[in-house]
């Protein structure tokens, strides 16, 4: 199957967005990050740490969300590329490529999302039993 130059294209809005949503994600996790740390340096609690530890993982897994997206955006402009020169196979595998590169993105930021929620519901379990009457 041939595909036209525009069609690599209808990838562009949808790789800004997920690129505006990553960067979003990573600002947030930045700013905890920062405030753990400096509650870390006053009370030094062992949860705090913990947290840190969680919250890095996440940040490296935003950080490769970020790499697959920025490289399939860019084997989009390949597969363009190609097509415009008329390089119909190499455009089609270049736009082929694009697309499991956004796929392995979007799996990298569903394993975030469940990391970020599993922490979050932690935090409301220990919330929970410290109101439980004894």
């Amino acid at each position: 199957m041939d595909i036209s130059l525009t069609t690599p294209a209808l990838l562009f809005p949808t790789v800004s967005l997920l690129m505006l949503a990553y960067t979003n994600r990573f600002l947030t996790l930045a700013s905890i990050i920062r405030d753990l740390h400096a509650r870390y340096k006053t009370e030094e609690d062992q949860n705090l740490l913990g947290q840190i530890t969680n919250l890095r993982y996440r940040v490296y897994l935003i950080r490769n969300m970020q790499i697959f997206g920025v490289l399939s955006l860019l084997f989009c402009v390949i597969s363009m590329f190609a097509l415009f020169q008329g390089w119909t196979t190499g455009g089609n595998w270049s736009f082929a490529l694009a697309l499991i590169l956004m796929i392995v993105s979007m799996l990298i930021s569903l394993r975030e999302l469940v990391i970020s929620v599993g922490a979050l519901d932690l935090l409301l379990l220990d919330m929970e039993e410290h109101e439980k009457p004894d």
